[in-house]
């Protein structure tokens, strides 16, 4: 797990670089927004979370196609991908983060445990990234957070050197 010194150099340069950053999490159950916030002067730049536990919320707050959630599941990359469009547009973030996936114990829509799609938007432009963790429940929940941050400083780094 990051450090809470290595959660406020990201804070820092987030700030910096005029970087507001939203939540949609699905399996992660807001353990990303809640880690994000252990830092003081998170609130510089970050705009909120949404945990969406249920497909009717993904539609519902997150605008995420029901279709797309009925016809491929949730654990999808390009339910990923709209979720973090979401998170964006609910909250006027330039950047979205997303968890979806399969903690377990038991598989889940034809998905193994440990699969897990992520969802980084950036200023409208969005990318989903796949993983197949190992563990138990806690485990996979916490290293898809720990994958999420370290998305998340890629993208702040990247701005920050247009920014120069």
């Amino acid at each position: 797990m990051q450090t809470v010194t290595q959660l406020a150099l990201l804070v820092e340069a987030a700030v910096a670089a005029d970087i507001t950053v939203a939540t949609a999490e699905s399996l992660t159950g807001g353990m990303l927004a809640a880690t994000l916030v252990q830092v003081p002067g998170a609130s510089g730049m970050f705009q909120g979370g949404v945990v969406a536990y249920q497909n009717s919320v993904k539609a519902a707050l997150l605008g995420v196609s029901a279709p797309l959630l009925e016809y491929r599941g949730a654990v999808d990359p390009d339910v990923a991908c709209a979720m973090a469009l979401g998170a964006c547009a609910a909250t006027g973030a330039r950047v979205g983060i997303s968890t979806t996936g399969v903690a377990g114990p038991e598989p889940h829509q034809g998905k193994d445990v440990g699969d897990v799609f992520i969802g980084v938007a950036f200023d409208g432009e969005v990318q989903s990234y796949e993983y197949h963790f190992a563990g138990d429940r806690e485990m996979i929940r916490v290293q898809a957070t720990q994958e999420a941050i370290s998305l998340l400083e890629q993208v702040i780094k990247a701005a920050g050197e247009q920014k120069l």
